[in-house]
């Protein structure tokens, strides 16, 4: 059985980390490099890097930003926002990222998973997804939340692996920032229906969330910013908790 991962999160605007509620009224969080060196010795098990409004502003992901924060890594690296091409996936990969995140672009052109896993193999390749709760039926959104498809959430999952992904990276929006917990419903559906790992993403507030998800569905990574950022929640505490739990993290 995989071990469980607990995993920051850095959404950055502007060369800064940001935290909003329900993908709105973002907030100044820190220094992204900083914040990254932190993380290292708190003991996260990965971290991921996300250029939030680079598809909305049509523009490639920091590169250069991406390369310091990999400079101070040793952990798993995942970036994603704005990658279209194989190319772009290049040039983040040379500049330290070791996984990388596709969302708006997956969506609109899906073989471009294909694509990019068998060019640079599906461990590489995760495949985020935003949803939200449209009447009673889980929708994916795109453009950093932005716009609603018809695609249902649990269809494009399993749509996802079946073209190559590697693993899922799975926000509810609903959940985003609130501090409420994570969304159990759909990411129990999601993570019990597809074979690659699912991480769980959205909403935690509490170390006792952080039990509950990996309790209660079979997501294999949890992933939160705020609670991180601004110290509500300490890695090495959560994973003495988990542990006392009986629940194995890396």
């Amino acid at each position: 059985m995989l071990k469980k991962r607990i995993i920051p999160c850095l959404d950055i605007k502007d060369g800064n980390t940001v935290k909003g509620i329900n993908f709105e009224d973002l907030k100044n969080a820190g220094d992204p490099v900083e914040l990254a060196k932190k993380y290292e010795l708190e003991g996260a098990d990965e971290l991921v890097f996300l250029d939030i409004t680079a598809t909305i502003e049509n523009r490639k992901t920091f590169v250069e930003l991406v390369r310091k924060i990999a400079q101070e890594l040793s952990i798993p690296f995942t970036v994603g926002g704005g990658i279209a091409s194989v190319e772009d996936v290049r040039k983040l990969l040379e500049a330290g990222a070791d996984k990388i995140s596709i969302n708006s672009s997956a969506v609109k052109d899906p073989k471009l998973i294909s694509e990019l896993s068998s060019e640079f193999g599906s461990q590489c390749i995760v495949v985020a997804i935003d949803t939200k709760k449209v009447g009673s039926t889980n929708l994916v959104h795109i453009k950093g939340g932005r716009e609603a498809t018809e695609l249902e959430t649990l269809e494009w999952a399993r749509r996802a692996e079946a073209l190559g992904a590697g693993e899922i990276l799975l926000t509810s929006m609903d959940g985003d920032g609130t501090k409420n917990g994570f969304d159990l419903g759909i990411t129990k559906l999601v993570s019990e229906r597809i074979t690659i790992p699912v991480i769980a993403s959205g909403g935690a507030g509490s170390t006792d969330d952080f039990v509950k998800v990996f309790n209660e569905t079979k997501a294999t990574g949890a992933l939160a910013a705020s609670v991180f950022h601004f110290n509500e929640i300490r890695i090495q505490d959560l994973k003495q908790q988990l542990k006392t739990q009986k629940i194995e993290v890396r």
